[in-house]
C-alpha cells in the first residue's frame, strides 16, 4: 500500500459519512477529477489569468470598461512607451479580454469581457 492509499484510508476510517470502501472511493475521486475535464481545457482559463496577473492590464481593463481607447490613450494614462502599450494589450486581446478596432490609421481597444471587472474590484459572485 503506498502512502495515498494509506492517507486515504485514515480519512475513511476517521470520518464515518465517507465511503467504505477506499478502492471504490479512490476511483469516484478520479472520475470526479476526470469529469472536470482535461488539462487543455483549464490551458486556455490560465492564460486569461496569467494576463490578469499584471497590474498594468489591470488597469487598462478598468480604462476600457470606461471607454475605448486607442493606443496613444493608453499610453499617455499611464505612463507607458508605445512598445509596452501595445505589448499589454496584444496580450489582453490574445486571451479575448479586449478587442481590437481599426478605424482608419487608429487602432482602438475595446474590452470584451465586462464582467471581468467585477472579478478586478473584487466582486466575487
Amino acid at each position: 500500500m503506498n502512502s495515498v492509499e494509506a492517507r486515504l484510508r485514515r480519512l475513511i476510517s476517521s470520518d464515518k459519512d465517507r465511503e467504505k470502501d477506499a478502492h471504490e472511493y479512490s476511483t469516484r475521486l478520479r472520475s470526479l477529477a476526470e469529469e472536470l475535464g482535461d488539462d487543455s481545457h483549464f490551458a486556455s482559463r490560465e492564460r486569461v489569468f496569467k494576463a490578469l496577473g499584471d497590474s498594468t492590464r489591470l488597469r487598462i481593463i478598468k480604462m476600457l470598461s470606461l471607454k475605448e481607447m486607442c493606443v496613444c490613450e493608453v499610453m499617455v494614462a499611464l505612463g507607458l512607451s508605445q512598445p509596452n502599450a501595445s505589448h499589454h494589450l496584444g496580450i489582453l486581446e490574445r486571451v479575448g479580454i479586449v478587442k481590437k478596432i481599426r478605424r482608419g490609421k487608429w487602432a482602438f481597444y475595446k474590452l470584451l469581457k465586462p464582467k471581468i471587472v467585477a472579478l478586478i474590484d473584487g466582486e466575487f459572485p
